[in-house]
């Protein structure tokens, strides 16, 4: 994501959140029971202060402050990051636009929707959740998907991504509790499948998707 300072006028601000960073303003984390005890300092699981796994903060003008907090240590910021290698945000990327961006090529539909220069915000759990709402094989060739399949796929991508922006998460997606063995399809109660797409862990419905 990037951040406009300064209504705009001032440089952007662009910030990865990795595989587990969230943005904390003011020591309140998003979507997280409030941690420690009554009265007393806030604490992660360990006891220990959980500023330390802050990579990155900013106190604003009224006292107030935002950090990038990060255990795994992959998050990033970046002062004025280069915006055009990204495609079109996936949210509110025309249907024509899919179409013709994402429907090419022989690489597996999953890598493609997941590149950034192709398609901008897809990261691996929105894709498999996305590809399980449309009913598609994520190992399917991206240039073999016809119209009606781009466009559900198309759909489901945007529906997942409001859905996860108001929930709190991508984590919260209908079939996310579900990539796991021995789990079944929440559709229609399939054995889930495992492999490896595009480098990433990837799962979907033995059954639906095709």
């Amino acid at each position: 994501m990037w951040l406009e300072t300064d209504d705009g006028a001032g440089p952007v601000l662009g910030i990865h959140l990795g595989m587990a960073g969230r943005i904390v303003v003011d020591d309140g984390e998003a979507g997280d029971p409030p941690p420690g005890s009554a009265g007393g300092a806030r604490r992660d699981a360990e006891g220990a202060d959980p500023t330390r796994w802050d990579r990155f903060a900013v106190t604003f003008e009224d006292g107030g402050r935002m950090a990038l907090r990060d255990k795994r240590r992959l998050g990033r910021v970046r002062l004025e990051p280069d915006l055009r290698r990204l495609g079109p945000d996936a949210l509110h990327i025309p249907r024509a636009t899919f179409r013709e961006r994402v429907g090419r090529g022989t690489g597996p539909v999953k890598a493609r929707i997941m590149d950034q220069a192709v398609l901008a915000g897809v990261g691996n759990l929105l894709a498999d959740e996305a590809l399980w709402r449309a009913r598609l094989d994520p190992r399917r060739a991206a240039g073999a998907l016809d119209e009606a399949e781009l466009d559900r796929l198309w759909r489901a991508i945007r529906a997942a991504t409001r859905d996860a922006i108001a929930k709190g998460g991508v984590h919260t997606g209908r079939v996310i509790a579900h990539r796991a063995a021995g789990e079944r399809c929440p559709r229609c109660g399939a054995p889930m499948q495992r492999a490896t797409v595009g480098g990433r862990t990837t799962w979907w419905c033995s059954r639906e998707q095709r």
